[in-house]
């Protein structure tokens, strides 16, 4: 499905995306965002990666935001922005609403989930100040150029 024919609507974001500091990064804003999650999801723990990855998981449900006010110029960054693993597909919420999301396609996807506690406390601060520094190529159309 082609989510810019249909128009930006909500974005679930279930990991780094849930963070205010990386949302201001990337965007220069913090969205409109309302708590809620994906019933047969879980944020998996990725190896060798600090970000997770959502996989199906029929008996769990991914907590995370519906992020709901979104620019077609946002989405265009936060699509450049996501690792190329990942996949955009329209998810069932706990609110009723369908939502689009980041799905993960790689590998490396760990037993055990993400720990958004965990991440904040030791990465959170590095991965904001990554973000920082391409949040601007990736709005000037440009690549990450990590």
């Amino acid at each position: 499905m082609d989510r810019l024919a249909q128009g930006p609507d909500l974005l679930f974001g279930y990991g780094t995306l849930q963070f205010d500091d990386v949302l201001k990064a990337l965007l220069g804003r913090i969205p409109q965002r309302t708590p809620t999650s994906a019933p047969g999801y879980r944020a998996a723990a990725l190896a060798a990666r600090v970000y997770p990855g959502l996989v199906r998981a029929s008996e769990r449900s991914a907590a995370g935001v519906l992020l709901t006010d979104l620019s077609s110029a946002e989405w265009e960054i936060l699509d450049a922005f996501e690792d190329l693993h990942y996949e955009l597909q329209e998810v069932a919420l706990s609110t009723g609403n369908q939502g689009w999301t980041y799905v993960w396609r790689g590998g490396d996807v760990q037993e055990g989930d993400w720990d958004a506690e965990g991440f904040q406390s030791e990465h959170l601060p590095a991965y904001a100040a990554r973000c920082a520094r391409i949040g601007p190529r990736l709005a000037a159309g440009l690549p990450k150029g990590e």
